[in-house]
């Protein structure tokens, strides 16, 4: 197995060698001789697994690198054990070093059996970390509610919506999603989710996606009545003050060839610059409505030898409609 690779930054070739006489019985062991030429090395060598500094050295010092360390969005870099050495060892200096993130702060005259103590130390403090954050990512993926929300969680979204999507292509069914983000405290993020859920049939899912994001799929069903119940949601949520962002997708309307593409679509139109909202559609009678949705729900493939009856009966009401439009 390959062992563990030490980074030691210093300006001084003695000091650079004697750390290295010191670790590489039982590290592989890199050296830089400057502070750039170290932050570049942490950077772009994944297997460095601990580094020691210098702090006073030309250009860019040991300060500055912990704090790039530690400022860095990398979370493998973040997370670096950076131990701090120098000859200055006055507790002021410590101090900073501690302040700055620094895992430890050991003297350059340190003896070979305490370097190398600490620096097993430190090495057995990223495992634990590394093991928690593991446990942490293994619990989020398996986890099927968001504690906070009550609303499903991502995972167990993508979970049902590829069983979903799979059904609606077999059948020549449509699947819509609709994403939306608030702009509200988490109480009122929680107090929305429960809301929404009411709305929903036990076939579609609210799930969170994100600080505030929801993601609703919606089985059997086309982009028109997705884009309806978006609107209706736009404007409960309005009345309520709480601004959000919106966006629909649906298998009738995108070309896709995954529910995870539905979802990317859906939460990058919610997250365009808002359109001005379209006008709503006059309010049918609802005997009507119901039996448009239903028609809209239906997938011709279910019709089978019945599809020519249902054509011939809507025909008649068709033609109406069309003289009707034609007259006014």
């Amino acid at each position: 197995m390959a062992r563990a690779r030490v980074l030691i930054i210093d300006d001084s070739r003695f000091v650079r060698t004697t750390f290295r006489s010191v670790l590489q019985g039982s590290f592989d062991v890199r050296e830089e001789a400057d502070g750039e030429s170290g932050w570049g090395a942490i950077a772009a060598d994944p297997a460095i697994a601990c580094v020691f500094c210098d702090i006073t050295m030309p250009g860019m010092d040991g300060f500055e690198v912990l704090a790039r360390v530690r400022g860095s969005a990398d979370e493998r870099v973040r997370q670096l054990p950076v131990v701090i050495i120098s000859g200055d060892e006055d507790e002021a200096t410590r101090r900073r070093a501690r302040e700055s993130g620094a895992s430890d702060f050991i003297s350059k005259t340190a003896e070979a059996t305490e370097v190398l103590a600490r620096i097993e130390a430190q090495m057995r403090a990223l495992q634990a970390r590394q093991e928690a954050a593991e446990a942490r990512r293994a619990s989020a993926q398996s986890a099927t509610h968001d504690p906070q929300t009550g609303a499903f969680t991502l995972h167990y979204l993508l979970t049902e919506g590829r069983k979903h999507f799979a059904h609606a292509r077999r059948h020549g069914e449509s699947l819509a999603v609709i994403c939306f983000r608030l702009e509200a405290q988490a109480a009122i993020a929680a107090r929305v989710a429960r809301g929404v859920q009411a709305a929903l049939r036990a076939e579609d899912t609210l799930a969170r996606i994100g600080d505030g994001a929801f993601a609703v799929m919606l089985a059997r069903t086309a982009a028109a009545p997705a884009a309806a119940f978006a609107r209706r949601l736009q404007e409960q949520l309005a009345a309520a003050r709480v601004e959000a962002r919106i966006g629909v997708a649906a298998l009738d309307a995108d070309r896709v060839g995954a529910v995870e593409d539905l979802l990317r679509l859906a939460t990058e139109r919610m997250t365009r610059k808002a359109a001005p909202p379209a006008p709503p559609a006059p309010a049918l009678p609802p005997d009507v409505e119901r039996a448009l949705q239903v028609l809209e729900r239906t997938p011709p493939a279910r019709l089978g030898k019945a599809l020519p009856e249902v054509l011939r009966r809507l025909r008649p009401f068709l033609e109406a409609l069309q003289k009707a439009g034609k007259g006014g």
